[in-house]
């Protein structure tokens, strides 16, 4: 019972963030539906439906019409937190293809067959700057050669420090007056246990060594958030 109830106070205050659109996640969904239908038009009329994996799923709360509306093959839906995998299926409803929810890490996932769509929103920056290498080169081995992963999170400006950052970041979450006094310190012992956001030149170099094209979609107006397109090289 203890845990439901600290699951149950994270995750109002995620809630929060997200109905205020304190971390920008409206223009998140706009700039992913645009790279996800842009690839999609793109694809040869014969190629089969596309087989996507959504890594760190959540609830599915903003994602869900998008993937209600996309022609899709099949859709998993991973995540750390198994508690949220029945929210991310009642928030999705029926879709006339296969899906399927698995409780996992990113580190350990793997597919049998090559994955057409990757995607993963506010997760890998949980990984140290090792395990997203690991984690790059991994996907790398599990996407088609026509791939597309789609990855949104938070970023370090080139140069930046993780103290640097995080003391940028907990002033502004000290001006989320939308949120009380004790969510803001929810999100602020989040930030400094458990985010480790890349430095943006950093993890572009090594992506590529990964075998991965990078290309920088969407960036957000505070210098953390932002959406990059990778492609297989």
């Amino acid at each position: 019972m203890r845990n439901l109830d600290f699951f149950e106070r994270q995750w109002s205050t995620y809630r929060a963030v997200l109905s205020h659109d304190l971390m920008e996640h409206r223009a998140v969904e706009e700039a992913t539906a645009t790279a996800l239908e842009h690839w999609l038009m793109g694809r040869r009329p014969e190629a089969s439906p596309a087989r996507m994996v959504d890594l760190g799923c959540g609830d599915l709360a903003l994602l869900a019409p998008l993937l209600r509306r996309l022609p899709l093959g099949s859709d998993t839906g991973l995540d750390l937190t198994a508690a949220v995998l029945p929210l991310a299926e009642q928030n999705l409803g029926s879709v006339p293809y296969p899906v399927h929810w698995q409780e996992g890490d990113l580190l350990r996932w793997k597919s049998a067959e090559p994955v057409d769509i990757l995607h993963s929103a506010f997760a890998i920056h949980h990984l140290s700057d090792p395990e997203k290498a690991t984690f790059l080169r991994a996907a790398r081995q599990h996407i088609a050669s026509d791939g597309l992963f789609i990855w949104v999170d938070v970023f370090r400006e080139p140069g930046e420090t993780r103290e640097a950052y995080l003391a940028r970041y907990i002033a502004r979450v000290r001006g989320w007056s939308a949120l009380r006094g004790d969510q803001q310190e929810q999100v602020i012992e989040h930030l400094r246990q458990c985010d480790i956001p890349a430095d943006r030149a950093a993890i572009e170099t090594e992506a590529a060594a990964a075998g991965w094209h990078w290309h920088w979609a969407w960036q957000g107006s505070h210098r953390a958030e932002a959406m990059a397109v990778l492609t297989p090289t």
